[in-house]
């Protein structure tokens, strides 16, 4: 049996995404540690049987001193655990993972679930992450991808080498998301489904809901999410007073409010890896519009399972909208149909599971 290691920045990612496969590894007698923040939550990962070792990380920020802090952690854990293999997620713990477990001789399979805002614009963040890609994850024992775009991007600018594989996203646990009859469509719902940012495109979402709502007041426009951006918290309310949306917050129940709906709307502007709100909705055989960036590209088949729009275009979006909504009840279900046999049969997290079982297979004792 082998000793794995999973370096985290969360809780909830690493549940909401890697419990199917943390399971798995106890399941069949493998030693599983977890370097993870304090959570309240981690207990459920113990009572898998998981060891828990609890790891300071700032998730977002660009103190040195801070991202020094974390190194030296890492550097104090990973030869204490003494891994046979280490997954990493997120840029911090792949970055800073790497850098420490190729020094010490550690075999670490890195997973860029995303570059957020990081290579939107050419700026100071991008050049410094570029070469801490580029002095960590070149020589990372292996690297996987969830969409192409990011493959490509990380290869033209040689911040890896031939180290990498992909992956169908984190995958979809088709149980868990299981299909569900689409609801009637007297009235239309969509949703909106991530933090309320910029970035995530909430001004497009916004200003499409206001404008199909003036044409078509039988539709519902749903925000579920944190609230990022200190600007938006005044913008939504005053939207709700005009009745445009409603603002449901961060919810646990995610998947009852899918189910309720009719598409989820995803109008990010990049960086999303394989967006999981695209998966789960499209498996519980509902309808994804978003815009055309990579990762969603790879869900949305333009026509079929959903529509794509134009990146930051809040007038394309609307169009989609408005074509989605003019579509026979059935047509509305077919497309559904379409998106959840897409999932079935490229986007099963069991796939994901093999791969990485695999990876623990060829680095055991």
């Amino acid at each position: 049996m082998s000793r794995v290691l999973f370096l985290s920045n969360h809780f909830i990612t690493l549940y909401s995404f890697r419990k199917e496969l943390i399971r798995k590894l106890c399941e069949e007698g493998h030693e599983v540690y977890l370097s993870l923040p304090k959570d309240n939550d981690n207990k459920i990962f113990e009572e898998m049987g998981c060891k828990i070792v609890l790891t300071e990380i700032d998730r977002r920020g660009v103190n040195p001193k801070n991202d020094l802090k974390l190194i030296r952690q890492y550097r104090k854990l990973i030869p204490q655990v003494n891994p046979d293999i280490i997954f990493s997620y997120t840029i911090k713990p792949n970055i800073y993972g790497s850098m420490v477990a190729n020094r010490l001789h550690y075999k670490q399979v890195c997973n860029v679930t995303g570059t957020g805002a990081t290579f939107l614009k050419k700026n100071m963040v991008s050049r410094i992450a570029t070469f801490l890609y580029r002095i960590s994850m070149k020589h990372a024992y292996k690297v996987f991808f969830q969409n192409t775009g990011d493959k490509d991007y990380f290869v033209e600018h040689k911040m890896i080498k031939k180290n990498w594989e992909m992956l169908p996203g984190s995958g979809c646990n088709l149980e868990e998301h299981h299909f569900v009859e689409m609801p009637s469509d007297e009235v239309i719902n969509f949703i909106f489904i991530g933090r309320v940012m910029e970035l995530k495109g909430i001004d497009e979402y916004l200003k499409c809901a206001k404008n199909i709502k003036k044409k078509y007041p039988n539709t519902r426009f749903l925000i579920a999410g944190w609230n990022e951006e200190e600007k938006y918290k005044a913008i939504i309310h005053k939207y709700e007073e005009k009745r445009y949306v409603e603002y449901i917050g961060f919810r646990k129940d995610i998947a009852d409010w899918i189910e309720k709906c009719h598409c989820t709307i995803l109008p990010s502007h990049g960086g999303e890896g394989v967006p999981n709100v695209l998966l789960e909705t499209a498996s519980t055989g509902r309808v994804c519009i978003g815009s055309n960036i990579n990762g969603t590209m790879d869900v949305i088949e333009d026509g079929k399972t959903g529509y794509l729009f134009e990146t930051g275009n809040a007038t394309d979006l609307t169009d989609k909208v408005e074509k989605f909504i003019k579509l026979s009840f059935n047509r509305k279900k077919m497309m559904g149909l379409a998106g959840r046999k897409k999932i079935e049969n490229e986007f099963d997290r069991q796939i994901v599971i093999k791969k990485y079982i695999d990876e623990v297979k060829k680095a055991g004792r």
